[in-house]
């Protein structure tokens, strides 16, 4: 019987460690899952953000060319004759005076916004219009004689 006491202990001692690799193993898997889950929400949650800035442009924001005549607000494509002027030089007059720049196109008017001094030098003329249109104005990007 003196033999079981040392057998009994050291067995007491392999399960111990054991035990001890097990749970290790166990809290190892545990954080391993964790840290896989918390990748996926970040990795998903990137993803979303890349598509949200790469989203394709929402059609008023799409440049588009729109031709007509650059005159003011105020007269738009009927300058007074009494004047004795040209269509530039009123256009000139009434957009000093507080008018805004605006194109007299065959189906609509549009006011236009965006270079004044661009737009100062084709007063009363025929153009070409680059720009973005919301509602009735357009966001110039770029002018040019016809």
């Amino acid at each position: 019987m003196v033999d079981a006491f040392p057998k009994a202990v050291s067995m007491r001692h392999h399960r111990f460690w054991i035990e001890i690799v097990l749970l290790g193993s166990v809290v190892a898997l545990a954080l391993a899952l964790l840290i896989a889950t918390v990748g996926a929400a970040a990795g998903a949650a990137a993803d979303e953000h890349d598509a949200a800035q790469s989203s394709p442009l929402s059609p008023a924001q799409i440049p588009s060319v729109f031709e007509g005549m650059v005159t003011c607000s105020k007269c738009g494509a009927k300058h007074s004759a009494t004047l004795a002027r040209s269509a530039s030089d009123c256009v000139r007059i009434c957009v000093h005076g507080g008018a805004d720049f605006a194109l007299v196109s065959p189906d609509a008017t549009y006011l236009l916004n965006g270079d004044r001094e661009d737009m100062k030098k084709l007063a009363g003329q025929r153009v070409r219009v680059v720009g973005t249109r919301e509602g009735q104005t357009i966001k110039v990007a770029s002018v040019a004689s016809i």
